[in-house]
């Protein structure tokens, strides 16, 4: 009898700890159901470094992720669409650029923003991007001595 009770009380810890893990892991991943998004475009030369699901932040605070990439053929360019949190108003004449965490850090999507009075709307294109930057291709200019 008492060995029952104990295979019961351990499991019922171990089922608790699993469902803290999963409403953690659902924090952690933001996959709550009342954040509403609005998406944006934009087409980048390289978007080395950044896939879906990747952090889109203004100002260094995340305020969307990577929704979708496409290889355009006609272009040869990664057009990309944004999701941004609803609320976030971003202006108009704003830029959109390829950042990196550090030397050894993953890449993120960075909003660097205008002074437009005027937002961008739903499905609107940031016309404005820069892609990655290659930090191989940066060093060999640099050990070469190029100038280019």
């Amino acid at each position: 009898m008492a060995e029952n009770i104990t295979e019961v009380l351990v499991g019922a810890g171990v089922l608790a700890a699993a469902v803290g893990f999963a409403v953690y892991a659902g924090q952690v991943a933001d996959l709550s159901t009342n954040s509403t998004t609005y998406p944006l475009e934009a087409s980048f030369r390289s978007l080395e470094g950044v896939s879906v699901g990747t952090d889109v932040r203004l100002a260094g605070v995340r305020v969307g992720t990577v929704a979708n990439v496409d290889l355009n053929p006609e272009t040869y360019r990664a057009d990309t669409v944004v999701a941004l949190q609803q609320g976030i108003e971003i202006p108009d004449d704003s830029a959109i650029v390829i950042s990196s965490e550090g030397l050894l850090g993953g890449n993120f999507v960075e909003i660097v923003p205008g002074g437009s009075p005027f937002f961008f709307e739903p499905g609107d294109t940031i016309e404005d991007t820069q892609g990655a930057v290659s930090l191989v291709s940066l060093l060999l200019k640099f050990v070469s001595g190029s100038s280019e």
